[in-house]
């Protein structure tokens, strides 16, 4: 149980900056972690933007799927840029303070983009099972107005999802010590620092985990499910290949987002892999938005396509 200290007390000891530690125990390895990051970044934005672009100018890629592929680019690309450009500053000029109510913004932003993210792989994953299992009611079912409804609605609810408790983390006291072991603002690192009572604030998130991040899982889940049913019934091996050609990239990346999700915020709980949280949340953070414009441009043949239309038109002129 945490010790309360009087209001006098917690009003001198109140602090209104955060360290983060993020690599500070490799300062030898500072220059070699800012160009890998800064490659990671490079790479990992013009991905994403090269997506929507190519998503933009191709009709043939005018359709729900690569309409969801366009809005996962752009949440990717902002999921990034709510954490590398602050890591890359402190690597290179060695500043790793972070305002109080800077760190709570950081956090907000990056649990209303995963909150979102949820809600987007659900919608992707049921876009492909009307495809798969409903193809001839797909046109009619996913029309233009109903995506455009539906995107409006993930972002408008992913940006809700947090807002009740990041209100009640901004309302927590903050006594020392300061010293975040994280390279970005994460929940729990916070939640540890507070000198008040933190139980109705973790009751709130773990509420708000349950109602916004379980129903979009079990809904992809389930989608999946009746996915793969309907392939394994497709009598011919070419038209199963082709069927499953058409979300195996989608899997992919609902895994890696799942997976790396799990692993942060569930098995990185014990004790014999605290130490990894920072690995963990790196992959989780950092390597899912650049692996996704990756998985998705060299596993789909019309991404492909429209690439190569894109480059050749970039050559001719």
């Amino acid at each position: 149980m945490k010790l309360m200290p009087n209001i006098h007390e917690r009003n001198q000891m109140n602090i209104t900056e955060f360290i983060l530690l993020g690599f500070g125990d490799l300062p030898q390895l500072h220059s070699l972690l800012f160009l890998v990051f800064l490659v990671i970044y490079a790479v990992t934005v013009a991905g994403n933007i090269l997506i929507i672009v190519l998503v933009k100018v191709d009709q043939h890629l005018h359709t729900p799927m690569y309409f969801f592929l366009g809005n996962l680019s752009c949440l990717e690309t902002c999921y990034t840029s709510t954490i590398l450009p602050r890591l890359l500053a402190s690597l290179l000029n060695g500043d790793r303070t972070i305002s109080v109510t800077g760190c709570i913004a950081q956090l907000y932003v990056f649990g209303s983009l995963a909150g979102t993210e949820c809600f987007l792989l659900s919608v992707m994953s049921y876009d492909r099972y009307l495809a798969i299992c409903k193809p001839l009611h797909y046109t009619a079912l996913m029309n233009g107005r109903l995506c455009l409804q539906l995107v409006v609605g993930l972002w408008i609810g992913g940006f809700m999802s947090v807002s009740i408790f990041i209100f009640m983390m901004s309302q927590l006291t903050f006594c020392g010590p300061n010293e975040i072991d994280h390279f970005f603002c994460d929940f729990r690192p916070i939640i540890k620092l507070s000198c008040i009572d933190t139980h109705m604030v973790e009751v709130a998130s773990f509420i708000s985990s349950s109602i916004f991040t379980l129903p979009p899982f079990l809904l992809t889940v389930v989608s999946y499910v009746y996915i793969i049913s309907t392939i394994l019934r497709i009598p011919s091996s070419t038209g199963r290949q082709k069927a499953f050609s058409t979300y195996s990239s989608h899997l992919i990346v609902v895994t890696i987002f799942y997976g790396t999700l799990i692993m942060v915020y569930l098995v990185s709980e014990s004790d014999a892999l605290r130490d990894l949280n920072k690995v963990f949340s790196f992959f989780y953070g950092v390597l899912t938005p650049l692996l996704n414009p990756l998985i998705y441009s060299l596993r789909n043949k019309e991404v492909k396509e429209a690439l190569r239309k894109v480059l050749r038109k970039f050559l001719v002129f």
